[in-house]
């Protein structure tokens, strides 16, 4: 005889611990990292690493490579809410999933969703801190949310593409 309530599959259908547990990683280790750079770096402080990598504090007050920065006092709010809505939905799109790939790419989003949220209310802006270049070209700098948001969504499009069996 099973000891477990009628509801408990259903939750952790709803939302897999492992996960959860993916997310919160994320999420801390970014914090951590920001935190690290922040204490250790001034703002525009290059430090180079290696002869294509460096660290250097910078603050993205847009989203990705910038884009839409401005100084409205509403901006941060709407780019939050955007992010809270995205988070919403991949954990409600999370209910049907089965698979253990779109459980880890939704744990990696969502992870990096936070932790660049958690910016918008705390610094002036996200705060990146990744520097890669080539021949004086930089890539534009990131963190470890960022990097755990692309994983996350390449691990999402292989699933897509490549992942056999019906889908829900």
């Amino acid at each position: 005889m099973s000891t477990s309530l009628p509801h408990e599959a259903a939750w952790r259908r709803f939302l897999p611990l492992s996960t959860l547990a993916l997310a919160a990683g994320v999420a801390l280790a970014d914090q951590a990292t920001k935190a690290w750079v922040l204490a250790s770096l001034t703002h525009g402080e290059r430090v180079p690493v290696t002869g294509f990598f460096n660290l250097v504090l910078t603050y993205n007050r847009g989203v990705a490579f910038g884009l839409l920065a401005s100084d409205y006092w509403w901006k941060p709010y709407l780019l939050v809410a955007i992010a809270l809505l995205i988070v919403g939905g991949l954990l409600v799109w999370l209910r049907g999933q089965v698979a253990l790939l779109p459980r880890l790419a939704t744990g990696l989003i969502v992870g990096g969703a936070i932790g660049n949220v958690i910016d918008r209310f705390t610094q002036p802006g996200v705060v990146d801190f990744l520097d890669f270049h080539l021949s004086g070209y930089h890539w534009p700098a990131f963190n470890i949310a960022d990097c755990a948001i692309v994983v996350g969504v390449g691990l999402l499009l292989l699933d897509g593409l490549f992942a056999s069996g019906p889908k829900r």
